[in-house]
């Protein structure tokens, strides 16, 4: 921090003189910075004023649609005895049309506990006893699912994985209730997404509001 505020083009002003900081946090003469890096810079600074509106107002606009349909769920539960959704909190919002529809999915966050450990020797038992030509995509689907990632996580898809796979084996079976057994919930997040379509019979069509699937 250089303790000079900046204004919004990250020109700043010293003994009258304009600067500007490199990154490196050295001031820089405004007239020695080359024209083209310049431009980018005013480029990117405008497209971020811009990002960071709509960041704000995608955040606001969450806020008063879970606001929202919280409290349409308090008035139909109050006034009409009606619940929405299952267990889990998933739930699904329609117009009487049946044009528009805003759905409501959690998702657990899974993590596992120390039985994951039992799950590991009992597998490198099957592979070790397995010939090296036998089940190559099951090696690979175990391979995968133990190895840790940068945060030293398993892979939590390729856990999941390895439960849909039908295989007799009793360890395999012992090594699969392991894992089951090490399953905890440590949290959950709810996701809200909007669909219209222009008949009943068409399909539904997401609104999109993320901006990489964005047409």
């Amino acid at each position: 921090m250089t303790g000079i505020p900046a204004t919004d083009d990250g020109v700043i002003d010293i003994a009258g003189k304009p600067y500007m900081t490199d990154a490196k946090g050295a001031f820089v003469p405004l007239e020695t910075i080359k024209p083209a890096h310049k431009l980018e810079d005013e480029v990117v600074r405008r497209i971020m004023r811009f990002a960071d509106e709509l960041s704000g107002q995608i955040g606001r606009f969450r806020g008063h649609t879970m606001t929202d349909l919280g409290e349409l769920d308090a008035l139909l539960a109050q006034e009409h005895g009606l619940t929405k959704g299952g267990p889990k909190g998933n739930r699904t919002y329609q117009t009487f049309d049946g044009l528009m529809r805003v759905t409501v999915q959690v998702a657990d966050y899974v993590d596992f506990g120390p039985q994951l450990q039992i799950a590991k020797r009992l597998l490198d038992e099957c592979l070790t006893e397995w010939s090296a030509d036998s089940r190559p995509e099951i090696r690979a689907v175990i391979t995968r699912a133990f190895n840790t990632d940068k945060e030293g996580q398993v892979n939590r898809a390729e856990i999941f994985m390895l439960l849909r796979l039908d295989i007799e084996d009793p360890r395999w079976q012992e090594a699969m209730r392991a894992i089951r057994e090490a399953m905890r919930v440590t949290g959950s997040k709810e996701y809200v997404r909007f669909y219209r379509r222009a008949r009943v019979t068409d399909r539904w069509n997401a609104v999109t509001i993320d901006l990489a699937r964005a047409s």
